[in-house]
């Protein structure tokens, strides 16, 4: 997928594997994962709303970019060739299958301490660079038909 933080400076996209939708606190959400040294994660931290959006699979080699490039660099949507498109002032690949409008409502850091097998942390963090959780609440469905 496609994950997007938006804030008063603008917004940045990256690729995302890791996540879930559900239910917490009596509320539909997303849990989203991303490393402090992402560029996302700045607009992440300084915003309120983000987006996830999931693609279909033909759409996968034009999100490589967004994967392999910082968005302090390069224009993403500009190389990748896929469109900008906004919901309720929140940006999204306008090529996505669903996306999923969320404001944020808890944040907090991966800990060692939370894994109780312990090859989690070894596979998955062996520069030590957890992830930050994000769950945003959904406030809007968007799904093409």
């Amino acid at each position: 997928g496609i994950l997007t933080g938006v804030s008063e400076k603008g917004f940045n996209s990256m690729t995302v594997s890791w996540g879930s939708v559900g239910v917490l606190w009596s509320k539909p959400v997303v849990f989203a994962f991303v490393r402090p040294h992402r560029y996302t994660y700045e607009f992440l931290e300084d915003g309120e709303m983000f987006s996830l959006a999931i693609m279909n699979k033909e759409i996968h080699k034009k999100m490589a970019v967004f994967g392999s490039k910082s968005g302090r660099d390069a224009d993403k949507y500009k190389e990748s060739g896929l469109t900008v498109a906004y919901e309720d002032g929140v940006p999204y690949p306008e090529e996505a299958e669903t996306v999923f409008i969320c404001k944020k409502i808890a944040n907090g850091d991966i800990k060692p301490s939370w894994f109780i097998d312990e090859s989690i942390d070894s596979d998955n963090y062996p520069k030590k660079d957890y992830h930050r959780m994000y769950i945003g609440e959904i406030t809007a469905v968007l799904k093409k038909v």
